[in-house]
């Protein structure tokens, strides 16, 4: 396939774990072909992001200067960009992107509900394509479709989430997912039993909207992992996802990464398109 007909794609957050790893799986694509690299990381500007992620020399150095980035991916035509940063600086970064005419494909989680709205609302007006994925594990949409038919049958259900040490957000994007999809099943789960009381504040978890408890870990030596617990008298009911190696997601970016290009507005979780 020649370079013309590739899809330009743009890492930002390429030096990351995670970033690193999508490079490799970008450079290993017959449809895509990456255009830029971008890292806060200045001790690593101007380095071959192929020889940092570990699959040899790609010609693209990295950047601090996104927005130089998107300018250049922005004449290339049909880009996208991959964002695995930090919450904190999530929303202009996507909403740069959208208004450079870049397709944001954001693994980053830790979006407010309004702003995934203000940026659908921007995406749409634009008629830029965005996709927001929570996970790109393939197993976890089927932990999720598994724990929606789960909760026609139990009341009772809780979610506990275990990430690396070194996760800005809790609770992580999936959680908050998998209970927002939970309602889409009943509006309310854990009808009260006794009247709680917490001797060490937040040993419950933080309770969402529909009433379902999430709790999160962070240790070192963790990756990602998820568990959602049903509970009726007599039995548990308990469904977990494990992602062990980053290697695991790149299905899920590759995939995200196609999809995104017909898309005329934002869609949110990678059930969406599947």
């Amino acid at each position: 396939m020649s370079n013309q007909s590739k899809i330009p794609v743009v890492v930002n957050g390429a030096m990351g774990r995670m970033g690193c790893e999508i490079v490799k799986a970008i450079a290993g694509a017959d449809d895509m072909q990456l255009v830029g690299a971008v890292d806060r990381k200045l001790e690593a500007v101007g380095q071959d992001i192929g020889e940092i992620a570990g699959c040899g020399p790609l010609e693209i150095p990295v950047t601090t200067d996104l927005e130089a980035t998107l300018v250049m991916a922005q004449s290339a035509g049909n880009a996208v960009m991959v964002d695995v940063t930090h919450p904190a600086k999530i929303y202009e970064q996507v909403r740069a992107a959208i208004a450079y005419g870049v397709r944001p494909v954001v693994g980053t989680t830790g979006l407010t509900s309004e702003q995934i709205i203000e940026l659908a609302e921007f995406a749409e007006k634009a008629s830029v394509g965005c996709l927001i994925i929570p996970n790109f594990a393939i197993g976890v949409i089927l932990m999720q479709q598994a724990a929606l038919k789960a909760a026609e049958y139990f009341d009772h259900v809780e979610i506990i989430e275990l990430h690396h040490n070194r996760k800005a957000d809790a609770p992580s994007g999936t959680a908050i997912k998998t209970a927002q999809m939970l309602q889409e099943v009943k509006p309310s789960f854990n009808p009260p039993q006794v009247d709680e009381t917490e001797t060490l504040q937040g040993s419950r978890g933080g309770t969402t909207e529909e009433g379902i408890n999430i709790h999160s870990v962070r240790l070192p030596g963790l990756v990602a992992h998820q568990e959602v617990m049903f509970g009726a008298p007599g039995q548990v009911y308990t469904l977990r996802h494990d992602a062990m190696d980053r290697v695991c997601f790149m299905p899920g970016v590759l995939l995200s990464i196609r999809k995104v290009l017909p898309l005329k507005s934002l869609l949110y979780g990678l059930d969406k398109i599947l």
